[in-house]
């Protein structure tokens, strides 16, 4: 039985990488560990409900301001990856079967919540033929049925081995914020995402926009993983390209010295000239800082969204 808290056996993909040591994080980066009664309460809910969130997985360093604010990621389809990307901190493997009784979890959780806005992602299941396409789309139908209220935002695999008609399949669950992250730089693909192919997740999500022009689309890209600037900005072009509506920039943090190495802490004034360029090439929303992740403030950040494209057609 694979133990996932220790490293070997969490991401024994990444054993024969060379070991690499992260220098000491600097003061901006710095987050204070958790002690709020909400965050705990936040925490029993997803354990009674049986739930696994990317906020834990991936170790993301704002779980503790989101969990006390009673906001989580729900992670779908299981804590096991098919994919080995090498920034990622999400376990590698076989994952187990779907679990049929996981959106009805996932809607209970959100209501009892009273969330306003939920995100829900998913480890990449290529071991599907849908990519887990249906499981989406049912949790998003869950959603709707128990918290009618509540806007959905889904952060989705990239479906790279499925059929074409399977991301139908997703938009037509009507989610409100369809979010694909293209991650990094197609330079750094080969090294930091080798399972996935840059023109076909931009692809994806200009597709989305196709079958639904009303849908908000939305993607992210961290730095500091040995990209330049000049290649940031022809990312955030290929992305108006494909006409995505919303913009997140963050700081790569290594997960353990047997990812990908971190090449550098971006200082902020540089993360506050990339969103001033976003804005420039005409992205509706940009959320871009060191602790900037897909998911962080994201109830905020949709009403701002929704406010600019209403500002922006009257």
């Amino acid at each position: 039985m694979r133990d996932l808290k220790l490293p070997d056996q969490r991401h024994p993909e990444k054993a024969h990488r060379a070991t690499t040591s992260q220098p000491r994080k600097p003061d901006w980066i710095r987050v204070k560990a958790p002690t709020s009664k909400a965050y705990f309460e936040t925490h029993r809910i997803m354990r009674e409900n049986k739930l696994v969130t990317v906020c834990e997985e991936a170790g993301c360093p704002n779980a503790g301001e989101c969990w006390s604010q009673g906001h989580a990621t729900m992670m779908i389809m299981g804590e096991i990856c098919t994919r080995g990307c090498t920034f990622c901190n999400v376990a590698t493997g076989k994952p187990q079967t779907l679990d049929v009784f996981e959106p009805g979890r996932v809607a209970d959780a959100v209501a009892k919540l009273g969330l306003n806005h939920v995100v829900v992602t998913s480890v990449d299941r290529d071991d599907l033929e849908d990519g887990g396409a249906e499981h989406f789309a049912q949790t998003i139908r869950a959603i709707r049925h128990r918290a009618p209220g509540t806007t959905i935002e889904i952060l989705t695999p990239d479906f790279l081995h499925c059929g074409e008609s399977v991301l139908e399949t997703v938009v037509a669950a009507k989610p409100d914020v369809f979010n694909h992250n293209l991650e990094t730089v197609p330079g750094l693909y080969p090294s930091v995402r080798p399972g996935a192919r840059y023109f076909h997740s931009l692809r994806l999500l200009q597709r989305v926009k196709e079958m639904d022009p009303g849908m908000f689309t939305k993607s992210g890209i961290m730095v500091g993983l040995g990209e330049d600037r000049q290649s940031v900005h022809q990312v955030m072009d290929d992305m108006r390209a494909a006409d995505i509506d919303f913009l997140t920039i963050g700081q790569y943090l290594q997960p353990t010295p047997k990812h990908h190495a971190l090449d550098r802490f971006v200082h902020p004034d540089e993360f506050a000239a990339y969103e001033r360029a976003a804005y420039g090439k005409g992205f509706l929303m940009v959320s871009a800082s060191p602790l900037t992740r897909s998911s962080y403030h994201a109830g905020d950040d949709f009403a701002r969204l929704r406010a600019a494209r209403d500002a922006k057609l009257a």
